[in-house]
This record gives structure tokens, C-alpha cells and sequence, in this order.
């Protein structure tokens, strides 16, 4: 198997048969050998019985279909599972996405020995001031935080490796951040390409402006994940350490004061540098609880499915 198309949907009936039959083409043209693995995330349209078509039509079509809507990066991560091509492509169902950018997504993978390369709609047919101005400070943003230096996070047409795809979890809405995944997973072959974006042919798109509110957020988790997911007390057991210690020493001089310095004064406990003392050394001390309990969760923890497959078609 050479290419693995991984097509997570929502609700996209009428571009299904079309976004088909134009990859079949691409696939046949370029005589690849390939699989299309749609994965209908929840969809109450009739997305699944155009799957069901399809698969009955073409064996090389396969299908997964959710129990209810479990999110993007879930149905990526049931394609992922399933997917056995060489080169794992994956894109958006709505036609936004050019299969005719598949073959030389697929040589830089084969060829030139990417791990991943990752779309970029330098032109894009969205509105300038609900996607376009966002998406800049939403990549400019995640470009600095993580190190990857992608102009277009979030376009939904990548390449990569098989072994890459296996060996990163997408979980929750990190699926923007497949790069950053890839890229702490130890592969750093990260390339980019130019790809034509195309504007909605056919019903409307399924993203708001909280989006990029919750691409925000997740990229302060995955910074954080990234950065002390396997170590949490270093993090937390130093801002516990710097806390305690500031305390601590208020501490100390409120007593040297005491005895030493001012000893008909005020009592210590009229002083408000009593109280700064001991709620910084209380927080401190939770913070090096809160370390602990993340190195216990994380020998302890284990993995639970985050979907619900309620159908398959034409997979073992």
C-alpha cells in the first residue's frame, strides 16, 4: 500500500462523491496503489450512506463511522490507527482541500525523506477579518512558543510517514498541533509546501471565532505538555521551592526583628508580613503537592478510548 488519504468529516454529504472520485483520478493517473478512509465524526446528514455507496463501489474506500460527534482530532486518530499506506495524507472533506497537491505531497515524503510536511494556503478564499487575520497571529503565536516554523498550522492537507502517524496521540483539539506532536515525538524532518486553497463549494464551514479562543489554550497546554508533561515537579517543585523559600525568609527576618531588632514592637502577628509569610509558604507547599500528584497520575494513569466507533466498512 503506498498512500493512505485519512478524511476526517462532519456533516459534508455533498462534497463526498466529488472529493472521491477527484482523488481516485489523482491516484490512478499517478498509479499509486491506495486506501480513502473516511471517518464520519457524528455527521446527521447522509454522509454515511454516500460512505456506504462509495465502499460498496470502490474496495479501496473504507469507512469509520462515530457514534456521535467525538471532535477532529479523535476521527484523526481512529484514521491513523487504521491507515497502512507508506505515506498517510490527510484533508478536509469539503473540497477546500486540492487532491492534485497528493503526488508531490507524497515525493517529498518517498523521496526527499521528510517526516511530515505540512500545507500552507499562502492564498486563502476566507473572509480577511473572521479567519485570515486570526489565523496569522494564532500561527505567529504557536511558531514561537513551539519552535516549528510552519506558516500554516491549521490547513488541514499534511504529509507524512507512516511510523509518524503511529507514534503521535492526538488527543482532545491538538490537532493543529500535529506538527509539535511530530516534532517532540523526535521527528524533526518537517518540511512545508505551498498548496492552493479553494473556496466552500458546498454548505458552510463548521469553525467560529471560538476556535481560535480554544487553539489559544491548547497551545498553552501542549507548551506545557511539551515542555514538563513527563516531569511536572520540576516544574511545580521549583515555583514550590521559590514560593516556600520567599516565605521562609520573611519569616526569619520578622523574627530577628522580633527578638533582636524591635523587641517592644507590634507582635508578629499585628504585622502584615506575617500573613505575605504564610500564605507564600502555604502555596508554595501546595505547589510541590500538586508535583507530586502529577508524577504519581502519570506512573499510575491508563489510556482510555475517547471514541465510540458505532461502524466499519471494508476494515479488518
Amino acid at each position: 500500500m503506498n498512500i493512505s488519504v485519512v478524511i476526517p468529516l462532519l456533516n459534508e454529504e455533498d462534497s463526498l462523491t466529488e472529493l472521491h472520485d477527484w482523488i481516485a483520478k489523482v491516484m490512478q493517473t499517478n498509479r499509486f496503489s491506495y486506501e480513502i478512509i473516511f471517518i464520519d465524526d457524528g455527521s446527521t446528514d447522509d454522509s454515511w450512506k454516500t460512505i456506504s455507496n462509495l465502499t460498496s463501489q470502490n474496495p479501496n474506500v473504507k469507512g469509520i463511522r462515530f457514534l456521535k460527534n467525538f471532535g477532529k482530532s479523535q476521527a484523526l486518530h481512529a484514521g491513523f490507527e487504521k491507515a497502512t499506506g507508506d505515506v498517510v495524507i490527510t484533508m478536509d472533506a469539503d473540497l477546500q482541500d486540492n487532491p492534485d497537491e497528493i503526488p508531490e505531497l507524497y515525493c517529498m515524503i518517498a523521496n526527499d525523506g521528510h517526516d511530515l510536511v505540512s500545507g500552507w494556503k499562502k492564498k486563502r478564499y476566507d473572509s480577511v477579518i473572521s479567519k485570515n487575520l486570526p489565523s496569522k497571529l494564532f500561527n505567529w503565536a504557536a511558531r514561537k512558543t513551539s519552535g516549528v516554523k510552519l506558516n500554516d498550522f491549521n490547513c488541514g492537507l499534511k504529509a507524512y510517514k507512516l511510523e509518524v502517524v503511529k507514534n503521535i496521540d492526538v488527543n482532545g483539539e491538538m490537532h493543529r498541533y500535529i506538527p509539535v506532536l511530530a516534532k517532540n515525538a523526535g521527528f524533526i524532518k518537517i518540511a512545508e509546501k505551498i498548496v492552493q486553497h479553494q473556496a466552500r463549494k458546498y454548505g458552510e464551514t463548521k469553525f467560529g471565532m471560538n476556535r481560535f479562543v480554544h487553539g489559544f489554550l491548547d497551545l498553552i497546554t501542549i507548551w506545557f505538555l511539551s515542555s514538563f508533561g513527563k516531569r511536572p515537579m520540576h516544574l511545580f517543585g521549583a515555583l514550590g521551592f521559590i514560593m516556600f523559600a520567599i516565605g521562609f525568609g520573611f519569616a526569619i527576618y520578622l523574627g530577628i526583628d522580633k527578638l533582636f531588632l524591635n523587641p517592644s514592637g507590634r507582635l508578629i502577628t499585628q504585622r502584615p508580613q506575617f500573613y505575605l509569610s504564610l500564605s507564600t509558604m502555604i502555596i508554595g507547599t501546595q505547589f510541590f503537592v500538586a508535583g507530586f500528584l502529577g508524577e504519581i497520575i502519570l506512573r499510575t494513569k491508563e489510556d482510555k478510548k475517547r471514541y465510540l466507533i458505532k461502524e466499519e466498512l471494508n476494515l479488518n
